[in-house]
C-alpha cells in the first residue's frame, strides 16, 4: 500500500503544538548531559548508540545484525562496531541463527539484562519524579495516547518500508 501524499493546506494548530512538544522532549532526552547522568545513575558506562542497540535487543528475540541495523535505521557497519563494543563489555553475545547456522544473532547476556533493567529503572524513576503532580487518570490517558501515536507512526513507517522494498525490487527485475 503506497504512502499517501502529505496533506496540502494549513496544518492544524494542535498538530503544530504536538510536533513542537515532541521536538522538545526528543531534544531533552537525547542531550549528552542527560545521557551521561542516566548512565552514571544506572552505573552502566555506555554511549547513546550502545544503549539504543541494547534496548532494541532487550525488546525482541535475538536478531541478526542486519535486522538490528534496519530496526534502528542505521548502517550495518554501525551495528557491527556497537555489537563488538557491547560484546567486549559482556552485555551481548552472538548465537547461531537456528534458521541458518552460518548466520549469527545477537542476544543479551545476563549482564546485559541487568544493565538494561538498571537503565530502564533509572529512566522510569526520573519520569516518575517529573510527572509526580499528574493524577493516575492523566498518566493512563497519556500512556494510552502515546502508544496509539507510536503505533500510527510505526504503521506509516512499515508502509514506507514496504513501498521502498517494492520500488527496489521493481528496479532489479
Amino acid at each position: 500500500m503506497p504512502t499517501p501524499p502529505l496533506p496540502t493546506g494549513p496544518v492544524s494548530p494542535e498538530i503544530v503544538e504536538i510536533e513542537r512538544a515532541l521536538t522538545r522532549i526528543t531534544y531533552l532526552n537525547t542531550r549528552a548531559r542527560q545521557h551521561d547522568r542516566l548512565m552514571a545513575l544506572a552505573e552502566v558506562p555506555l554511549d547513546r548508540a550502545a544503549v539504543a542497540l541494547l534496548r532494541q535487543v532487550a525488546d525482541s528475540e535475538p536478531l541478526r545484525p542486519g535486522e538490528l541495523a534496519h530496526r534502528l535505521g542505521v548502517e550495518a557497519s554501525h551495528v557491527t562496531r556497537t555489537v563488538q563494543q557491547l560484546q567486549r563489555a559482556g552485555y551481548v553475545t552472538r548465537v547461531p541463527d537456528p534458521d541458518d547456522r552460518r548466520a549469527q544473532r545477537i542476544e543479551l547476556t545476563e549482564a546485559g539484562r541487568k544493565a538494561i533493567e538498571r537503565i530502564r529503572d533509572v529512566g522510569a524513576r526520573g519520569m516518575q519524579l517529573a510527572l509526580a503532580d499528574w493524577s493516575p487518570e492523566e498518566l493512563v490517558q497519556l500512556a494510552t495516547l502515546f502508544h496509539r501515536m507510536v503505533d500510527d507512526f510505526l504503521a506509516m513507517a512499515i508502509d514506507d518500508d514496504s513501498e521502498q522494498r517494492a520500488t527496489a525490487q521493481a528496479g532489479t527485475s
